[in-house]
C-alpha cells in the first residue's frame, strides 16, 4: 500500500472513493464547494437518523458531480471528557483508520482518497494539533487493519485468495487530501507510518507463524535475511557452544529440553557516528514455551507460540529504522530458545550460574524467560550501551494487573520510564509505569543460592520479574511486559505487532536527544522529527 499526501480538491481527483467526514447533522465545515448530490444524499442520512455518533459510515454516489466514483460518509464522535484515556486523540485517528477500512473491506477499491482535515482528524479541540503525527497514526492504522496473513494455508485456498484478488482488488494507494501548509509534515508522517506499518506486519508474521517452523534457527535466517535486504545492518549468531564459553548458564538451562539450538541473535544498526553509543533493545525469543518440567496447562497452550512477541518486535523495529535510515545507532537482540520437557530438561530445584556470576534457584521452569534475558542483558553491557528496553511476553500477572490493553513498564531511571509513557500515550500503543520499589525484591531469596528465579513472597509478580532482570543491568533500562498486548486469542487470534509503534516513537526522539536526563517534554514528542519522503526507502521493502 502507497501513501501520499495533495493539496488537489477532493471533488477534483479521480478515485475508487472519497471520503467524507461529518458530524452527526451531517455538517462539513471545510468545504464550501461540496456538490449538490452528495449534499442531498448526507441530508437523507441525517433525516434518516443514520449520522449519530455510534452509525457506521455510509456510502453516497457523486452522480458524475466529483471525479470519485463513490463517496463514504463518516460521521466523527466528538465527544472527548476529562474521563477520556490519556491516549483519546491517537485512538480517535487509529479509529477512524479501522472503521474506514472494515467498510470498505468487500468493495473492489483500489485508490482510496481521504479529506484530511485537523477538525476531523482530532476530533476535539482538546486534542493536540500534529499533522505529522496523525498522518503517521493514519498510515500505521491502515496497513494494520487491512493486514492478511494466508501464508501457511494449503494450495487450493492461496489460489483462490489470488483469484479473488484479480475480480475484488483491495486498496494499495492511499492519497490524503490536506492544505498546502501541512502537506509536508503529512507527506513525512506518511513515509514513517508506512515503515512502522510495514514493521508491524514483519513481527505479526514472525509471530503467527507455526513454531514447528517458527524456531530458533528461523529467526536467525530471517534475521540474516533482513541483514542482506539492509546494508545498515549487521548480524551475527551466538550458537550452543559459543553461550557455553560465554558461561550463560541460565540461558542454556531454558533450551536444554529441546531439540532446537538456542540462539542469541545480534543485529547492529549503524546510523550514527561510530562513537555514538547504541540503544541496544532486547526481546525475549521463545519460539515455544510448553513451560519446560513445569508444564503448562494444555488449554490454549497452541498461544505460546506467541512467547517470542518480544523478539519478533524487535526485528519489525529493525526493518523500519533501516527503511527510514534514522541518524542513530542500534543494536537489536533477541534470546531466542524452546522450551520444552524432556529427559534432559532442567527440574526445578537446579542450580544454575548465570553469564554475570551470580547463581539462580530454578523452582519453576516456566519462569524462564527471566533466565534467557538476564544471560542477554548481561551479554549486551559490552556495547556500551546509552540505554537499554528489553520486551517481552513474560508473566500472566501483567494481564491480570493490566488487562489486554496496556503493556507494563518499569525502570531504573525516572526520566526514561516518564518519555516512554508518554510517548505510548501520543502513538496509541500505551504503556502504565510500575514500581521497582526494594520491597517487590525481598522475596527473591535462596536458601542455596544468590537468588530463585520466583519469588517466595505471593503476588505482584510482573514486578517481581522486573525486580528479577534488574539485578543483571547498570545502564537506563526500562522492561516491557507485553503479554497482555502481543496479541488476540479468541476468533480474532493473531499477533498485533505491539510494541513497535512505541519503540519507533522512542528512537525517533532520540534522533535530536542526546541522553534520558536531557530529555525534556517538547523534545519527546514526535512533532520534532521530520522524516522526508523518499520514493528509495518506500519502495525498499522486500516480502521476508
Amino acid at each position: 500500500m502507497k501513501f501520499t499526501a495533495t493539496a488537489t480538491g477532493q471533488y477534483a481527483i479521480a478515485c475508487d472513493c472519497l471520503v467524507e467526514f461529518v458530524n452527526k447533522n451531517g455538517m462539513n465545515a471545510v468545504q464550501n464547494d461540496q456538490p449538490s448530490a452528495i449534499q442531498d444524499s448526507i441530508a437523507k442520512l441525517r433525516d434518516l437518523g443514520e449520522l449519530t455518533d455510534n452509525s457506521q459510515p455510509r456510502l453516497v454516489h457523486p452522480q458524475g458531480q466529483a471525479k470519485a466514483k463513490r463517496v463514504l460518509v463518516v460521521p466523527v464522535d466528538f465527544e472527548h471528557t476529562a474521563a477520556s484515556a490519556p491516549f483519546a486523540a491517537s485512538a480517535h485517528i487509529t479509529g477512524l483508520a479501522n472503521t474506514i477500512a472494515k467498510a470498505l473491506s468487500k468493495l473492489p477499491i483500489t485508490h482510496l482518497c481521504v479529506e484530511f482535515d485537523h477538525r476531523y482528524m482530532n476530533g476535539n479541540s482538546n486534542f493536540a494539533i500534529n499533522p505529522r503525527l496523525d498522518a503517521e497514526l493514519f498510515a500505521q492504522a491502515m496497513l494494520n487493519a487491512t493486514y492478511k496473513n494466508d501464508d501457511h494455508k494449503g494450495k487450493d485456498k492461496q489460489k483462490a485468495t489470488k483469484a479473488k484478488a484479480k475480480h475484488h482488488p483491495s486498496i494499495n494507494k492511499v492519497t490524503l487530501l490536506t492544505n498546502k501548509t501541512d502537506l509536508d509534515q503529512i507527506n513525512s508522517g506518511l513515509v514513517s507510518g508506512a515503515a512502522i506499518g510495514r514493521g508491524m506486519a514483519f513481527t505479526r508474521q514472525l509471530a503467527d507463524a507455526p513454531p514447528n517452523i517458527c524456531n530458533p534457527l528461523y529467526l536467525t535466517a530471517q534475521a540474516k535475511a533482513l541483514a542482506k535486504q539492509h546494508k545498515s545492518i549487521t548480524t551475527k549468531v551466538l550458537g550452543e557452544k559459543e553461550l557455553k564459553a560465554l558461561g550463560a548458564g541460565a540461558y542454556l538451562a531454558v533450551t536444554q529440553g529441546s531439540s532446537s539450538p538456542p540462539q542469541l541473535i545480534l543485529m547492529e544498526y549503524k546510523g550514527g557516528k561510530a562513537t555514538d553509543a547504541p540503544i541496544v533493545l532486547v526481546g525475549k525469543g521463545l519460539t515455544f514455551d510448553a513451560g519446560g518440567i513445569s508444564l503448562k496447562p494444555s488449554a490454549g497452550m497452541d498461544e505460546m507460540k506467541y512467547d517470542m512477541g518480544g523478539g519478533a518486535s524487535v526485528f519489525g523495529t529493525m526493518q523500519a529504522i533501516a527503511e527510514l535510515k534514522l541518524p542513530l545507532n542500534v543494536v537489536g537482540a533477541v534470546a531466542a530458545a524452546e522450551n520444552m520437557p524432556s529427559d534432559k530438561a532442567t527440574r526445578p530445584g537446579d542450580i544454575v550460574t548465570t553469564m554475570s556470576g551470580l547463581t539462580v534457584e530454578i523452582l519453576n521452569t516456566d519462569a524462564e524467560g527471566r533466565l534467557v534475558l538476564c544471560d542477554t542483558l548481561t551479554y549486551v553491557k559490552r556495547y556500551k550501551p546509552k540505554v537499554i528496553i528489553d520486551l517481552a511476553t513474560l508473566t500472566g500477572a501483567c494481564i491480570v494487573a493490566l488487562g489486554n490493553s496496556t503493556t507494563a513498564m518499569m525502570s531504573n531511571t525516572p526520566e526514561l520510564a516518564d518519555q516512554l509513557q508518554k510517548l505510548s500515550f501520543e502513538v496509541h500503543d500505551p504503556c502504565w509505569q510500575l514500581p521497582l520499589w526494594p520491597v517487590y525484591a525481598q522475596g527473591l531469596k535462596s536458601n542455596f543460592a544468590d537468588l530463585p528465579n520466583i519469588s517466595t513472597d505471593k503476588g505482584a509478580g510482573t514486578i517481581v520479574a522486573g525486580s528479577f532482570l534488574q539485578k543483571f543491568v547498570d545502564s537506563p533500562w526500562a522492561h516491557l511486559d507485553i503479554a497482555g498486548v502481543a496479541w488476540k486469542s479468541g476468533s480474532n487470534k493473531g499477533a498485533t505487532g505491539r510494541p513497535v509503534h512505541l519503540l519507533m516513537a522512542y528512537l525517533m526522539s532520540q534522533t535530536s536527544t542526546k541522553t534520558p536526563k536531557s530529555t525534556g517534554r517538547k523534545k519527546t514528542t514526535l512533532s520534532t522529527v521530520t522524516i522526508k519522503p523518499a520514493t528509495k526507502v518506500a519502495k525498499k521493502k522486500k516480502s521476508s
